[in-house]
């Protein structure tokens, strides 16, 4: 499980003169392990810190709270990999998460070759608490390097068995869209479709799934961009921006698709069917070699030559371990697509209080372009 991410990581600190290092970034730690602990909303209740692994001369240990430590899978099966847990939480004890955590690192330091050399360490995402205790249990001349963002790079190229798992959730998606697009209807509110579509979905998987992003009517007067479903009705005439993301076996899927509860207006009919020509044409600009910015530029030039509001948010970004990851679809970024990388193209058109269209795919960087990675029906029928 998540062999090749290890490999990669492995060659590159190798390459640093690096052959210790603490991660403690949320998906550094997911990428690394296939830690994917069970919360859809905050931290656990009863952690005593974030979840962290421990690499030195090629393994990589993983700490965690011993509540979670199913959240592991099979990775303390793997040649370079352990699992640690500290104690969370105990009825015939105060709770003390954090110091058994603190106890059960410094134990695990305590073990670690003496000697000097470079210490990576993810310091951003760090507590000082951990911080502190790394620095004193490593020796005096032993030199910590932050490492943050490290692995940001390596993340955006995908490896075999994440395809899988992101095919898996974009699966899961296409089955949210036909929820959403048999509950849309006049009179219904935006938390009703909403509940139709992770009803279909947690059906399907099996299990609880976290679901994401927006489900907002047209007529919204303060943002219909974006937002979480509330109790917003659906008007006749109105449309439906429904952005979905599911997380399943820790990797997420993006996708957007814009409804009418009953014939689209003509005004609305223009805005999808530029849309739609928007979207197509940053498909059509994906292959490797292709500069993020560029993209950007375009797609943003076509929805401003079709005489309407360009939109206020990215073209598009990359999805793994998290929602938003390298590369963005930007005006700023100069990064360089590549074969693998998975991306998620997003144009829209918006009248604040009136009606808004949004529609979004995901595709793999392939050498000869782009494939497909999602299949929802982005029509206005």
């Amino acid at each position: 499980m998540h062999k090749e991410q290890r490999q990669r990581t492995r060659a590159l600190l190798e390459g640093k003169g690096i052959n210790r290092a603490l991660f403690a970034n949320f998906f550094s730690v997911k990428w690394l392990t296939g830690y994917n602990p069970p919360v859809q909303v905050g931290p656990g209740l009863f952690d005593g810190g974030p979840p962290l692994v421990w690499y030195e001369d090629g393994h990589f240990t993983l700490v965690v709270a011993d509540v979670y430590a199913s959240a592991a899978g099979s990775f303390d099966q793997e040649p370079d990999g352990e699992v640690l847990t500290y104690l969370s939480y105990a009825v015939d004890q105060p709770i003390a998460a954090a110091n058994h955590l603190r106890t059960t690192l410094r134990s695990l330091l305590s073990q670690s070759r003496k000697g000097a050399g470079k210490v990576g360490v993810e310091e951003t995402d760090t507590t000082l608490l951990i911080v502190s205790t790394l620095q004193a249990a490593l020796p005096a001349d032993a030199e910590t390097l932050p490492i943050d963002g490290w692995l940001e790079p390596l993340r955006m190229v995908k490896t075999a068995e994440e395809l899988a798992r992101l095919r898996e959730n974009f699966a899961l998606t296409d089955l949210g869209h036909a929820a959403a697009r048999q509950a849309v209807a006049a009179g219904e509110r935006e938390i009703d479709v909403w509940t139709a579509v992770h009803g279909a979905i947690q059906k399907r998987a099996g299990q609880r799934v976290p679901l994401g992003n927006d489900c907002v009517v047209g007529h919204r007067p303060d943002n219909n961009i974006g937002g979480w479903p509330l109790d917003h009705e659906i008007r006749s005439g109105d449309s439906l921006i429904v952005d979905l993301s599911t997380q399943l076996h820790g990797y997420w899927s993006d996708s957007c698709a814009t409804y009418y509860p009953n014939e689209p207006t003509r005004k609305q009919v223009a805005m999808h069917n530029i849309v739609t020509e928007a979207l197509e044409l940053a498909i059509s600009l994906i292959r490797p070699g292709v500069v993020a910015r560029d993209i950007d530029h375009k797609v943003r030039q076509f929805i401003a030559g079709a005489g309407y509001p360009v939109y206020p948010h990215h073209t598009g970004h990359g999805v793994g371990v998290s929602g938003h990851e390298a590369p963005r679809i930007v005006p700023y970024d100069d990064q360089v697509l590549a074969e693998g990388m998975v991306i998620l193209l997003e144009p829209g058109i918006y009248f604040a209080g009136v009606t808004a269209v949004r529609l979004e795919d995901a595709v793999l960087v392939t050498p000869g372009g782009a494939e497909l990675l999602t299949g929802h029906d982005k029509s206005m029928g």
